[in-house]
């Protein structure tokens, strides 16, 4: 019995393989949902032409033997935007133009592909600034963002991130609260990051979010830092955690999120799901 949430795995622990190589292998291992990274080495939004998108489409909708593979759209590629400095620039900084874009046009390809959600962060503060002047900035963009996304009739979900100016899901809820409360912006968790950063851990964080949350990332972590690893090699309780999802009633991805074992990529897309599947009988037997 597969659990009431969508099992996924995330492009970005596949970037050793191109992007079709990358959908055979979730298809032949039986996921339901695909979390898609949007840029190099797969699905660039910024330069992609209708027609790649549109096979990404079709290959989405084959799967699972024709009945479909749910897709949520991520953004966390590092060097896309700057080949020098990772993930800049961010929504929090002076001049985020390129980031605006491209979280943009994420959001027209999330349309295009039918996606759950765009799932997005807030990124870290620059050197020597003050959080109120990061925020200022959130406040003033996000509106925009959100605005492109409804019109388009697509979801955002803002991930808290260690060491983000959105760290925990409380700095999420509470920028939400200053926005008003937007229906179309929501919260994606990361299992692992909850280990770090948040004081009422996986459990706490997971209910905290569940009337916003659209998107899960799954993934063990050890308590002291962020290293995503396989399950199994940090302390996360996996079932503790499935059931979480279960009892708040989330019916949305809840994909495997290992953005630095794509060497490792074919053993880990089914040992990973294999850690799922034996996980959810434990809540569920």
């Amino acid at each position: 019995m597969r659990p009431p949430f969508l099992l996924g795995y995330g492009t970005n622990g596949l970037s050793d393989h191109p992007l079709p190589a990358a959908l055979d292998l979730l298809d032949e291992a039986g996921y339901d949902a695909v979390a898609l990274t949007l840029g190099f080495p797969h699905l660039d939004p910024l330069s992609a032409p209708p027609d790649a998108v549109r096979a990404v489409a079709a290959r989405l909708a084959s799967m699972r033997h024709g009945a479909g593979a749910a897709v949520v759209v991520e953004t966390g590629t590092r060097y896309l935007l700057d080949p020098a400095h990772k993930h800049r620039p961010t929504l929090v900084d002076r001049d985020a133009g390129h980031r605006m874009r491209y979280l943009a046009r994420a959001v027209d390809v999330a349309a295009d592909l039918g996606a759950d959600c765009v799932s997005f962060f807030s990124g870290t503060l620059p050197a020597g600034e003050r959080p109120a002047e990061g925020r200022a900035r959130l406040l003033g963009r996000l509106p925009v963002l959100l605005e492109h996304a409804a019109a388009r009739d697509v979801a955002l979900a803002l991930e808290p991130e260690p060491g983000m100016l959105v760290e925990t899901v409380e700095d999420g809820l509470r920028l939400r609260r200053d926005l008003g409360d937007p229906p179309g912006l929501g919260l994606t968790v990361d299992v692992g990051h909850c280990l770090v950063v948040e004081p009422g851990g996986v459990d706490g964080a997971l209910r905290a979010a569940a009337p916003v949350l659209r998107n899960v990332q799954l993934d063990d972590m050890p308590r002291t830092h962020h290293e995503h690893r396989p399950f199994g090699e940090g302390d996360l309780d996996l079932p503790a955690a499935l059931a979480t999802l279960a009892d708040i009633g989330y019916r949305g991805v809840a994909a495997v999120e290992l953005p630095r074992h794509s060497h490792a990529a074919p053993d880990l897309v089914t040992a990973s799901l294999k850690a799922l599947t034996s996980a959810w009988k434990e809540v569920r037997p």
